[in-house]
């Protein structure tokens, strides 16, 4: 999955220090001394794989993209920025394709480091696991059928009366409620699946965020997305933030200083490969 690099004996006790992360056992780091060397920390973080342009899986590698098994990588938005916060604080990262809501349970479980996933913080997740400041900020869109007659709306109120759905325990789920009249659909466990389920007529929009509305869209001719000016659209924190377990302040803060690192400018160039490079489907 990864490339393995080396460190020489007298930099174990630094590696070491990284706390938070999976790293050897004192008998593997015993047995590396008689070569005078021993595996890095790894840097395991938890994403569905299953979200683009954030993260996706694809049978293809690159040079943007990281093993998750014998024949799949996972590539995105989300991988690039694990990528790098890996190398700033001296690790190997390894990507775990976990399904959304085992997310939070498996960094509670020490099953992964971090959740890099284009998690919105809440304060009911703050309850369960820490977060970084924003690693990237959007806006909700809804997603409609391009043959439809709601290509033209102005105000979420215009979806009065209609069906609308979000991803299950995301925020755009949650918001949805913001619209009077509205007939709130019942959630599905991937963005792929409500996307499915508007193509198919069950619904009449999807609420996204911005970047990944263009990727469904740019994915499916069949779709379009409409945005909202300040004042008429959804009343909500559009910004995603990194989660690390519960009182690991060490970890939280390499990871923080590390994210600090990267510019805005860079932020937004790897969106923007990450939305060029997604694939063209979303099943």
């Amino acid at each position: 999955m990864n490339n393995i690099r080396r460190i020489s004996v007298s930099a174990i006790s630094a590696v070491m220090l990284l706390s938070g992360c999976s790293s050897s056992t004192a008998a593997s780091t015993a047995a590396a001394t008689t070569d005078s060397s021993a595996s890095t920390t790894t840097f395991k973080v938890g994403m569905e794989c299953n979200y683009a342009p954030f993260n996706w899986t694809t049978v293809t590698a690159g040079d943007t993209t990281q093993k998750i098994s014998e024949v799949d990588y996972c590539d995105g938005y989300d991988v690039v920025m694990a990528e790098k916060i890996a190398d700033s604080i001296g690790a190997d990262v390894e990507i775990v394709k976990t399904d959304w809501d085992n997310l939070i349970p498996a960094l509670q479980n020490g099953e992964i480091d971090a959740i890099i996933a284009g998690m919105t913080d809440t304060t009911e997740r703050e309850t369960s696991v820490d977060f970084t400041t924003p690693y990237y900020t959007s806006q909700e869109v809804v997603i409609v059928r391009k043959d439809g007659d709601l290509t033209g709306i102005t105000d979420i109120q215009d979806l009065s009366g209609r069906k609308v759905m979000g991803q299950m325990n995301t925020l755009y789920d949650d918001v949805i409620d913001q619209i009077d009249g509205v007939i709130h659909a019942t959630p599905l466990e991937s963005m792929p699946a409500t996307v499915n389920s508007l193509q198919q007529g069950e619904v009449d929009a999807v609420v996204s965020e911005l970047p990944v509305a263009e990727g469904i869209v740019a994915a499916n001719p069949d779709l379009t997305y409409v945005t909202f000016e300040d004042g008429h659209g959804f009343e909500a924190d559009s910004s995603v933030s990194i989660a690390i377990a519960k009182g690991n302040t060490d970890l939280l803060n390499k990871v923080q200083t590390a994210l600090d690192s990267i510019t805005e400018d860079e932020r937004q160039q790897i969106m923007a490969d990450a939305v060029t490079r997604q694939p063209a489907t979303n099943d």
